[in-house]
């Protein structure tokens, strides 16, 4: 072989290898960004993850062994790069083309239509079957391609293979830590096309096997124009109110409205509001307006400071502030972008508000400061973070209260289906003597109390009764007419840090709510 033919030959290797990172790259920065355009409208559940990831192995397993027959057959490196290019754009359809289906889903569930609800999540991600699936071919084309003797084939796989992974690994961190944060998923989608795009059509003209096309050039210009438009339009439409902003963050899909004088911030799939702002209405009728009348449920109630985790865009730091006066609160919210929402357009801008941006369990346990109230409100929607439900963290919160100090959560549910509350509740009772349910008087919330203060819910009257009127006698006197109070004296099941099943729960409250005889069985009137 000649110097330059042996020159030609290892530049040539060095590219198709150079493919071998970038579809390493592409395909788990592909399936990563997907879960950004599913977020929205299905949340990021455990199913939702499972289904992505086995998905995603499904189809690369699909490519390698199709992949490796094509590339013994035809081993030719054109061929390579032209399946790479395919790859690179139908990457960067994927959010055009994601659009309808995912609209869909929104009126399948509003509908309670099962299997349209579920039907629009596969579609969704069989979406990715035709670039994951292609870019299966990458590792076995490449070793077929550049493996020069049959002694040397367990070295050159081993290489080609761990390239790919390094390529992955690359693909985890890139679109998480930079890309999405920086420019959003739909430009997200466009970078990791043109990653694949341009050197394929780099590499096809260097090969001479191929000119540009006027259908190539075509195709891209309408896949980089195609993620220019969806990048301008609303990531999701409004589930009520006008949207004011939206934006992503490393954690969330945020999204604010504006319905009338009220500001609503909802996050990922939109089916839960989050935080309301209203200049003229203090009380919401949810259960931020609860947690202010938690600590008359002691007998000799006291609230001279609060720690609230899950603060979100500052609701609940806002009533407590109006309700008991400037007494100090440490509000943890784990999403930064949250929480510079909530400044720029919910005013919360207390001063006796201290914003702490981490995790609530850590912040927790590294403090010393001891609280008259927590108030644990955070959700991943539609989940409580499962170590925010354990009958370790609720010690450690017990161990942070003050003698007269109350806890209380806010639990989702549906109308009719109470187990969160219940696992909740009785969790709960397994650390505090005492243990109290209420339900809000509007949206599914229950709130659960608990104090090892001397305490019951005659008390929890007597207090309320002697309240000047406010914002915290009313509610107060709305939970005594409506919240069902309930006093929980057993503990039967009982979450650990080793076993917090909060994922099972909510998955199947979902699916029973879901479930057209649920909806029937609810909406049949009254005799």
């Amino acid at each position: 072989m000649s110097e330059q033919s042996l020159h030609h030959r290892q530049t040539s290797t060095r590219s198709i290898r150079l493919m071998v990172f970038i579809g390493g790259l592409v395909s788990i920065g592909a399936e990563i960004c997907a879960t950004n355009l599913i977020a929205p409208y299905f949340g990021e559940s455990t199913f939702i993850w499972a289904t992505v990831i086995g998905l995603t192995l499904t189809f690369l397993a699909i490519g390698y062994h199709i992949g490796g027959k094509l590339a013994d057959a035809r081993p030719h490196t054109w061929l390579l790069y032209l399946v790479t290019l395919i790859a690179g754009i139908a990457v960067g359809f994927l959010p055009l083309a994601s659009r309808p289906i995912l609209s869909r889903s929104l009126t399948a569930f509003a509908d309670y239509d099962v299997g349209a609800f579920y039907g629009a999540l596969v579609g969704v991600l069989l979406l990715l079957a035709i670039p994951t699936t292609l870019l299966g071919f990458v590792s076995p084309f490449t070793v077929r391609l550049t493996t020069s003797s049959i002694d040397h084939t367990g070295g050159t796989a081993g290489s080609i293979y761990a390239l790919g992974t390094l390529g992955s690994i690359a693909g985890s961190f890139l679109p998480v830590l930079v890309l999405v944060p920086w420019i959003g998923t739909a430009r997200t989608f466009l970078v990791l096309s043109l990653l694949l795009v341009v050197p394929s059509i780099i590499g096809l003209i260097v090969v001479k096997r191929w000119q540009p096309s006027i259908v190539a050039m075509v195709l891209v210009a309408a896949m980089i124009a195609s993620n220019i438009w969806v990048a301008q339009q609303p990531i999701r439409a409004s589930q009520r109110g006008e949207i004011i902003y939206e934006t992503e963050s490393s954690d969330n899909y945020i999204q604010v409205t504006q319905d009338g004088s009220q500001t609503l911030l909802w996050l990922n799939d939109g089916h839960a509001i989050h935080s309301i702002y209203d200049p003229t209405n203090l009380l919401t009728g949810g259960p931020w307006d609860y947690f202010m009348v938690a600590p008359l449920f002691a007998e000799q109630p006291v609230l001279g400071n609060a720690l609230i985790i899950g603060l979100g865009a500052g609701t609940s730091s806002k009533q407590i502030t109006v309700g008991y006066g400037p007494v100090p609160i440490d509000g943890v919210e784990i999403d930064r972008e949250i929480v510079r929402v909530g400044r720029e357009y919910f005013d919360m801008n207390e001063p006796n508000l201290n914003v702490i941006v981490n995790d609530g369990r850590y912040v927790l346990r590294t403090s010393d400061t001891t609280y008259d109230l927590i108030v644990v409100d955070a959700y991943e929607q539609p989940y409580i973070p499962f170590q925010l439900t354990t009958r370790e963290f609720f010690t450690e919160v017990a161990d942070a209260l003050s003698p007269n100090g109350t806890a209380v959560m806010n639990v989702g549910r549906t109308s009719t289906d109470y187990r969160l509350v219940d696992a909740m509740s009785s969790t709960m009772k397994s650390v505090f003597r005492y243990v109290y349910v209420l339900d809000t008087e509007r949206y599914a919330n229950s709130i659960v109390i608990g104090t090892n203060a001397p305490s019951s819910i005659t008390t929890f009257a007597d207090n309320v009764s002697v309240l000047p009127d406010g914002p915290v006698r009313t509610v107060g006197e709305t939970a005594i007419r409506t919240g069902n109070i309930r006093e929980i004296t057993e503990s039967d099941i009982v979450f650990t840090d080793d076993h917090a099943p909060i994922q099972r729960v909510v998955d199947s409250m979902i699916i029973r709510e879901a479930l057209p005889a649920s909806r029937n069985e609810q909406t049949e009137p009254d005799d």
